[in-house]
């Protein structure tokens, strides 16, 4: 669905990168476990070093979209085409990757957490 929105403006396609759906995946794992919602992580980690530590490296850009309590994939990508910094990310035509984490545990706050990380490397 984000490349579909990205096609619309002429943007390429992202590709799937193992590394940065590592890093969102144990995000939203993060996310889920200490029921927050944020780009700063329970420990203190940023969007650079968790994609350091899930192996993505020698990058040129990284980028960041989160989100909790969207019941399926197109209403998140749904409310992130509405948020003006969500959809600068996801209309970017630079970045050239993307991963993606997603949990769902039921009696949080938030119920459903979502991560996309992006990146380009040189």
């Amino acid at each position: 669905m984000t490349n579909e929105e990205r096609a619309r403006v002429g943007c390429p396609e992202l590709n799937n990168d193992l590394a940065l759906g590592r890093a969102a995946q144990r995000h939203s794992m993060d996310m889920a476990r200490n029921d927050f919602v944020g780009h700063t992580g329970s420990h203190g980690s940023t969007m650079r070093t968790r994609a350091r530590d899930a192996g993505y490296f020698r990058w040129r850009s990284l980028a960041e979209n989160v989100a909790a309590g969207q019941r399926s994939p197109a209403a998140v990508v749904r409310s992130w085409m509405e948020s003006p910094d969500h959809r600068a990310n996801i209309l970017n035509c630079s970045l050239t990757h993307m991963g993606v984490g997603y949990v769902n545990k039921g009696g949080t706050a938030h119920g459903r957490y979502w991560t996309q990380d992006f990146g380009k490397k040189p």
